[in-house]
């Protein structure tokens, strides 16, 4: 991965960015991290697709991947399929902050009798960003087991990625309708709509252009990888255009089929310029997270 990692330099170079902030990376423990690798090689009906994992290391390999590209700041997205995991996962995910400084603290929830109680907990220990997985998961966001948790995290202004789009294959509760819902209910919730919101790229920018605290996280979008099977239409770079502040650099690393650098280069090509960039790939993030 030599190379990959001269081009991500020369991007940063290029944009005279002191480096990037990635919103959607995945750091879980290892005997989950294995499983989700195993799916992927299975090409599991969540995803259908071969799908080789390209960073497919040992976690001390990963982080110093990272760093050697210059990403700043990073997540470790985790989330539960099954009632009784999210807690323990953030038990993992904060002891993994605590020795991994460039981590944004994250944590997870899923819709069980104490999921108001552990994410506040986690918000008390520290939490600076959630996931949730209405594909994996198979819930519904609007479950009323969910209402304390999108309340508080509304309230503390904490940004929840959500997986909330059909893509790659869709769950019986994903697309804007779903999520829209709770935004209805909380409009200042700081819901950043994992891949763009892919397939449903319209239907998501039109919820970030009604909710200006929802944000849109780049992750896998705009790749030849996704582009073959759902491009994003060329009639809405407009609206990804005037976005420009509420669009965030994600990568899905280290489960990704390609290079990291072609995330970039993704972006680059879309022609939106260097100020859009720049915002994308680092001030956004800076802002939200206080970074």
């Amino acid at each position: 991965m030599g190379d990959d990692h001269d081009d991500v330099v020369r991007f940063r170079q290029r944009l005279g960015l002191p480096g990037l902030i990635d919103v959607h990376t995945h750091f879980m423990p290892e005997r989950v991290l294995r499983k989700v690798w195993a799916y992927f090689d299975s090409a599991g009906p969540l995803t259908g697709l071969e799908w080789p994992i390209a960073y497919r290391h040992e976690e001390a390999e990963r982080l110093a991947l990272l760093r050697s590209f210059g990403v700043l700041r990073f997540t470790s997205m985790l989330y539960p399929h099954k009632p009784g995991m999210a807690a323990w996962l953030n038990d993992w995910a904060a002891g993994f902050a605590a020795r991994t400084p460039d981590c944004l603290h994250t944590a997870t929830f899923f819709p069980e009798p104490d999921a108001g109680r552990y994410v506040r907990e986690a918000v008390e220990a520290g939490a600076r960003v959630f996931k949730a997985h209405l594909q994996v998961g198979a819930y519904d966001p609007n479950d009323p087991l969910l209402d304390p948790v999108w309340g508080l995290l509304a309230e503390a202004g904490i940004p929840v990625v959500t997986h909330c789009g059909s893509g790659p294959a869709p769950g019986k509760h994903t697309g804007p309708g779903p999520i829209g819902r709770v935004l209805a209910r909380h409009p200042r919730l700081p819901l950043i709509v994992a891949h763009m919101g892919m397939p449903e790229y319209t239907e998501f920018l039109t919820l970030a252009e009604t909710y200006p605290e929802v944000r849109l996280d780049t992750t896998m979008a705009f790749t030849d990888f996704v582009e073959e099977f759902s491009p994003f239409p060329p009639a809405e770079l407009g609206r990804l255009a005037a976005l420009g502040d509420r669009v965030l650099l994600g990568t899905d690393f280290p489960n990704i089929p390609y290079p990291y650098a072609h995330q970039l280069h993704a972006l680059e090509r879309l022609g939106l310029g260097d100020d859009w960039l720049r915002a994308v790939c680092h001030d956004n993030a800076r802002a939200l997270f206080g970074v």
